[in-house]
């Protein structure tokens, strides 16, 4: 099931400068001033929540950053509990607080961008507050050209 539009424009936090720079499949690419994204919605999310989870690749020219990952949860973790990125075969244990994981370096961060882009899904999975397993699971269709779309919009403007 691909996302419409609309709700790829609800992921991230309403913005009156925000670009939409295109749509790939299930991901969006934005610019805002000073920073510019590849997201995503969870194709199915690990449970009920008041916020949006997403998973996004971001580039921020200022601070030299290019392809910086940030996964939203879907629901608090438990902080004594690991969170990991499954793409295929390959394993990223993440870094992260209550609601949001990012790699924990730039060798890991590159490593899981590049299974990204020529993966077919991804799986986050985590262990709620209270012990219950969950997993956010997402469809990369479009992922790499949403990236490389965010990339260049940050890298000419």
């Amino acid at each position: 099931m691909r996302r419409p539009l609309g709700a790829l424009l609800l992921v991230a936090a309403p913005v009156e400068a925000r670009e939409l720079i295109g749509v790939h499949g299930g991901w969006g690419a934005f610019r805002d001033p000073g920073h510019c994204y590849a997201i995503a919605e969870p194709a199915i999310a690990g449970g009920r929540r008041s916020w949006r989870p997403f998973a996004g690749v971001g580039t921020r020219p200022a601070l030299g950053r290019r392809n910086s990952l940030h996964i939203r949860l879907s629901r608090p973790r438990d902080r004594s509990a690991g969170v990991t990125l499954s793409i295929g075969e390959r394993r990223f244990p993440l870094v992260a607080n209550g609601t949001d994981a990012w790699a924990p370096d730039a060798a890991a961060e590159r490593a899981a961008v590049a299974a990204m882009r020529s993966g077919r899904s991804m799986s986050v999975d985590a262990v709620g507050v209270g012990g219950r397993p969950f997993a956010d699971l997402y469809r990369l269709d479009g992922a790499a050209t949403a990236i490389d779309a965010a990339a260049l919009a940050c890298l000419s403007g």
